[in-house]
């Protein structure tokens, strides 16, 4: 088959070029929370590590800048739902 022969049949074959967006668009929202994820978790043991006497608190801070965080990679998981008409 040509090249010629295969691009007309994909021109005319729309499903063949069919990108489900919300899909890429999660995928690149899941980039943002999983570096912030592991800077959050870095900076705490670089903390405790300085600081050992306050790792019960530098403990729940983590946690809670770990929930909020990860707040953020549910929203991207919801968004295209929501935008999607």
């Amino acid at each position: 088959m040509s090249l010629a022969a295969t691009l007309a049949a994909a021109t005319t074959n729309t499903e063949v070029l069919k990108i489900d967006i919300g899909a890429v668009g999660y995928g690149l929202a899941a980039i943002g929370p999983g570096i912030g994820i592991g800077l959050v978790f870095g900076h705490a043991i670089e903390a405790m590590a300085r600081q050992p006497e306050a790792t019960g608190r530098i403990t729940q801070y983590m946690w809670i800048g770990f929930a909020l965080t990860e707040a953020l990679a549910l929203i991207g998981l919801v968004a295209p739902f929501i935008f999607s008409s």
